[in-house]
């Protein structure tokens, strides 16, 4: 007779850093709470468990009654704590210092608070690149989980991923463990009799172990999931089915691994779980894609060919999103001027803004991941605008000068005082990429134009979706609609949502116009930018002002040509109450969610009690101000929904030949 399967289940607890509390709270609440309180009830269930090292400081800051718990779990042998990154990077987008930094400090963390140092990691996102093992055994881990789909991309068959192997990357080794793909969708949609007879399958054929390691969310944050997992008792049942199976017995990776030897010498390829694979590759090819997967499950052959078809790499959300690129140069330039201070000047705090600038949420898209989401791309910027101030005041020194930051082609330029700091892209838009307030520490062009998303063919679908016979469906299996969606919110735009985009609008009849975008704008300068037509010429001049920035025009030519400046302005209570336009004589006509128009217009406030600060924008001239919000449409677990990602305010006027405009931006910040 086989020996009883060991059950080495691990659950990872993560929230973006920057995340309302509120949600936090809800999570809490609807999940960690219940879930710790549950298994401290069955001291012979043991487990894994990783939280992400702010999210651990919150919960018990927050809650210590039922950090308790878990600290209680620790202490008796139930409950193995992992480390991995403090702030949840992808270790393989950060440099090798900061990977060996942040787990250390995630360590050191879990063993001052609960006396255990980790000897296991979580890898963020399931992300796997040979690199990240040096930093990994530099930093005392001797083991961590990849999707099983890792090792079949190698050839491997399934029936050998019932236990750990080891991986070397320049004479520096670390186990691994693979991670069930069908636990991870049997765990907790299926009933919970149904996946302890599987486990029982599984000790039939005479598996070592079952392996599982997945979000803690899917217990009670996942719709549908709470009522599952609680009120309908899924979690109890399936803790009381295993403890009562003899073909079953729970045990920590720790107890495993050191009582198994490694099954030998692993190489895997980059790659992380199989559904990221599709949603890092650009729609058109994430289309095809997707049908090419459809064929192959039509054929039935998808199980025997998924591993030769892995799709894209995680990295390739820098190439698909330009806004996710910029914030991860931005960081990783940061990071470089930090290592550079003599190292009692580059304190903890330091690390630590650095370290939440690297949270891995916001930059990256699919089902999961937060670039949509403003309130957390604001909070990376918010700490990486933190960090350069007190980077400058220790370490001073000139503005980079004829770099290309990103890696697009296109140098930037970088106006900065005291006060403010404007990032120019010499690409022909003479736009404002990056107008940061350092006294606010946000970047008010900190927002994400509408991108082609492959997923957007599903909004066709009827809402909702029955799942198929018993349980209740995988958030990778729904399709809900938690705002009405129409076709002109899916339309890309046409380029980035910057500000100061100018258009020429010419008369096509007398009936319409046609509006050209005035990409000729040759860079003469760092803040002088040239545009030339036929019999016509714009002479435009970017600079900064004490607490703003200010774009003069000079035109020559005839004055049959209207213009427009489009100025996206990221401001963070969107189409909240907080957030108001405010007239000249104290009125205020709408807020930011809302449409506004306003003929000959010279000033407008817009006031932002969330950011406790406000825009002001000037014109030495009146203008037809038009301001709409910009809204894109993701996809999450809860489903489609709109998303307000900046206030879209354009200015309206025809210019005379030889006249010279005006428009200035001032940052005014009400820290009351």
């Amino acid at each position: 007779m086989n020996q009883p399967i060991a059950l080495l289940l691990g659950v990872h607890a993560h929230q973006p850093v920057g995340n309302f509390p509120a949600v936090i709270a809800e999570a809490h609440e609807r999940c960690y709470r219940p879930f710790l309180q549950t298994l401290h009830r069955y001291p012979d269930f043991r487990f894994g468990a990783h939280f992400s090292g702010w999210l651990l400081d919150f919960l018990c800051q927050q809650y210590p009654r039922d950090m308790e718990l878990l600290g209680d779990m620790v202490a008796r042998g139930q409950t193995e704590m992992f480390g991995g990154g403090e702030c949840e990077p992808v270790l393989a987008a950060i440099s090798a210092r900061d990977r060996v930094g942040q787990v250390r400090t995630l360590s050191d963390k879990i063993s001052r608070r609960f006396g255990q140092a980790p000897r296991g990691a979580w890898l963020t996102e399931r992300v796997w690149e040979a690199t990240v093992v040096p930093e990994l055994a530099d930093a005392d881990i001797a083991y961590a989980m990849v999707d099983d789909f890792h090792f079949l991309c190698t050839g491997m068959d399934a029936g050998r991923l019932d236990s750990y192997y080891t991986t070397e990357e320049n004479g520096r080794t670390l186990d691994l463990f693979p991670v069930s793909e069908a636990l991870r969708y049997r765990l907790p949609f299926s009933p919970a009799a149904d996946a302890v007879h599987y486990l029982e399958q599984m000790a039939d054929e005479g598996r070592a172990a079952a392996i599982y390691f997945d979000d803690i969310e899917k217990f009670g944050i996942w719709p549908e999931t709470y009522d599952w997992v609680y009120e309908r008792k899924w979690l109890e049942q399936f803790i009381e089915g295993v403890l009562a199976s003899s073909r079953i017995r729970t045990m920590s990776y720790a107890d495993f691994h050191s009582g198994q030897r490694t099954r030998g010498i692993v190489y895997l390829p980059t790659t992380s779980y199989s559904e990221m694979g599709e949603w890092t590759l650009p729609a058109p090819a994430a289309g095809r894609y997707h049908a090419l997967l459809a064929r192959e499950k039509t054929a039935g052959t998808l199980t025997q060919h998924r591993p030769f078809l892995r799709g894209g790499i995680w990295r390739n959300f820098f190439s698909r999103y330009p806004e996710a690129n910029w914030m991860h140069k931005r960081m990783l330039a940061l990071s470089q001027r930090l290592a550079a201070l003599p190292a009692a000047a580059a304190d903890g705090e330091l690390r630590e803004l650095l370290y939440r600038g690297q949270a891995n949420d916001a930059y990256w898209h699919g089902l999961f991941g937060g670039l949509y989401l403003p309130h957390l791309r604001r909070s990376v910027f918010h700490h990486l605008l933190r960090l350069e101030v007190a980077l400058d005041r220790l370490a001073p020194g000139p503005a980079p000068a004829g770099l290309d930051l990103d890696y697009d082609g296109w140098e930037e330029a970088f106006l900065k005082n005291a006060e403010v700091q404007a990032v120019l892209r010499k690409d022909g838009l003479a736009a404002v990429i990056e107008f940061d307030s350092y006294l606010l520490a946000h970047n008010f062009a900190d927002t994400l134009r509408r991108h082609d998303e492959h997923y957007y063919l599903k909004i066709g679908q009827a809402q909702g979706q029955a799942p198929v016979g018993e349980g209740i469906a995988s958030a990778h299996d729904r399709v809900e609609f938690k705002h009405p969606i129409a076709a002109a919110d899916i339309v890309p735009d046409e380029t980035g949502r910057a500000m100061f985009i100018d258009r020429r609008h010419e008369a096509k009849s007398r009936a319409e116009s046609i509006a050209t975008l005035v990409d000729g704008y040759g860079a003469e300068s760092d803040g002088r930018f040239v545009a030339r037509g036929d019999g016509w010429r714009i002479v435009k001049n970017i600079a900064l002002t004490t607490a703003g920035v200010a774009v003069n025009y000079a035109f020559e030519g005839p004055s049959t040509s209207a213009v427009s400046c489009e100025i996206n302005l990221a401001m963070p209570s969107c189409d909240g109450y907080s957030g108001r336009y405010i007239l000249a004589d104290g009125s205020i006509p709408c807020g930011f969610g809302q449409l506004l128009e306003l003929p000959g217009v010279t000033e407008v406030v817009l006031d932002d009690r969330e950011l406790r600060g406000r825009l002001v924008l000037r014109s030495s001239r009146p203008v037809r101000l038009q301001a709409a919000p910009h809204h894109t449409v993701s996809q999450s677990e809860a489903g489609f929904e709109k998303i307000m990602q900046c206030v879209c305010v354009t200015l309206h006027w025809t210019p005379a030949s030889g006249e010279e405009w005006a428009i200035s931006l001032e940052v005014v910040a009400d820290r009351a």
